[in-house]
């Protein structure tokens, strides 16, 4: 059994809890304030939303009457909400990069737990590892 491997392991896994408990509360803090407002490219359209990309906020410029096409409208809003999602998930990887390991990263953002828990078990030395 590497004994020097799983006590550095186990140690590097503590650090990291360390970190993660530390910096809980203010991280939760910060990730309830995520906000991204993003305009379509022609101006009309401006989109807020929150940390998990729900909108919170949808501005129409009064110009946006002198051109009734629903359609055209309807596409503007969907890709404007897209982009300013994109950009709050951004945000939100940004803060929580510190606190995850880039192996389970992805997984993390997910929310995939299988993955989380594969990427676990590969790093535990098996029976035919010992």
């Amino acid at each position: 059994m590497d004994t020097k491997g799983l006590r550095a392991r186990a140690d590097e896994l503590m650090a990291q809890f360390e970190r993660m408990r530390s910096g809980v509360g203010e991280l939760q803090q910060r990730l309830r304030s995520v906000s991204a407002t993003v305009t379509s490219d022609d101006g009309l359209v401006t989109v807020t939303v929150g940390p998990r990309g729900q909108v919170t906020k949808v501005e129409f410029d009064p110009r946006i009457y002198r051109r009734p096409n629903s359609r055209e409208l309807s596409a503007t809003v969907t890709e404007t909400i897209r982009r300013a999602t994109e950009k709050a998930m951004g945000d939100v990887e940004e803060l929580l990069r510190p606190f995850v390991p880039d192996s389970q990263f992805q997984a993390y953002m997910d929310h995939d737990l299988d993955g989380i828990f594969r990427q676990l078990d590969s790093e535990l030395p098996g029976e035919d590892k010992r």
